[in-house]
């Protein structure tokens, strides 16, 4: 397995882009996601991550893939990322449905559906069909340009569930439509991460290691917790730290011979700093052999 390690931003919210990418050098990352805030061009983008030390990570795109009115909208961003990916040296970007706040059946939003979703909160089957046939189109659009799109799930979106995600994968080619897939939210949503990497070991080109502490994922489960709830009840924790199955999962990925980012992110830490949380989960992945 031939891996390169990151570190997202997300842990720095509200601090300077600056801050956040000079912690994540000093917490022995090599790169970092690139995003449009970065710079116009591709020689911005790649000049920014070359003065704090760091290499570019492959960059996210979201989507309302749903909606009909948007996809000519969608499809030129997804050949922008990629174009911009390619010039950076980058073979993969992460795409990704939202949905946070778009009320549902249930009368629900999937902010607050998340983590105890139900068939009432799932996306109409037409809209279902429109987001994987915008999908399939976004795939072709950057595979064109030889970028992969990995498609990330995230929960709190339209795309949570293990159903969901199933569904999607089941519904766009696999030579196409690649995964990007987040152990954190696989695992709030109740999927098993290593059995998930078993089954799409081979269509995985990139992923965001999370970790999540399950008592907080069940309590707010049964509670019917929103998104802000389970993050102010601390869901989110560093790299082994909470329940998933990281050693098992890297056994999965070393078996087909992984080469690609793996991207540590932890949403909201309990420690004292992000570059404390950052320092952490790099230090557990090393422990990890990784």
């Amino acid at each position: 397995m031939q891996v390169r390690i990151g570190c997202g931003q997300i842990t720095w919210r509200g601090l300077p882009d600056d801050t956040a990418l000079d912690d994540i050098r000093r917490a022995g990352y090599e790169g970092a996601p690139w995003s449009p805030r970065h710079g116009e061009n591709a020689e911005e983008i790649k000049a920014y991550f070359d003065n704090r030390g760091l290499d570019v990570a492959p960059g996210y795109l979201w989507g309302d893939f749903w909606d009909v009115r948007k996809r000519e909208e969608n499809l030129a961003a997804a050949r922008r990322y990629a174009e911009l990916s390619k010039e950076l040296g980058l073979t993969e970007v992460y795409v990704s449905a939202g949905g946070f706040d778009r009320p549902t059946g249930s009368g629900r939003t999937r902010r607050q559906a998340v983590g105890h979703v139900t068939a009432e909160d799932a996306l109409p089957e037409r809209e279902f069909g429109q987001l994987t046939d915008t999908l399939q189109a976004v795939g072709e659009v950057m595979l064109e340009l030889g970028v992969r799109a990995c498609y990330h799930n995230h929960a709190g979106t339209f795309i949570e569930t293990e159903d969901e995600i199933e569904r999607l994968l089941a519904a766009v080619d696999p030579e196409v439509v690649f995964l990007g897939p987040d152990t954190g939210h696989l695992a709030w949503a109740g999927v098993d991460v290593v059995e998930f990497a078993r089954r799409h070991a081979t269509r995985i080109k990139t992923m965001h290691l999370k970790d999540v502490v399950f008592s907080v994922r069940d309590e707010g489960a049964a509670a019917g917790w929103d998104y802000k709830t389970f993050e102010e009840h601390a869901i989110w924790t560093e790299i082994d730290e909470g329940g998933v199955d990281f050693a098992g999962l890297f056994s999965i990925l070393d078996g087909v011979d992984f080469d690609g980012w793996l991207i540590v992110e932890t949403d909201v830490t309990q420690k004292a700093s992000p570059l404390e949380s950052a320092r952490i989960s790099r230090e557990n992945l090393r422990k990890l052999g990784i």
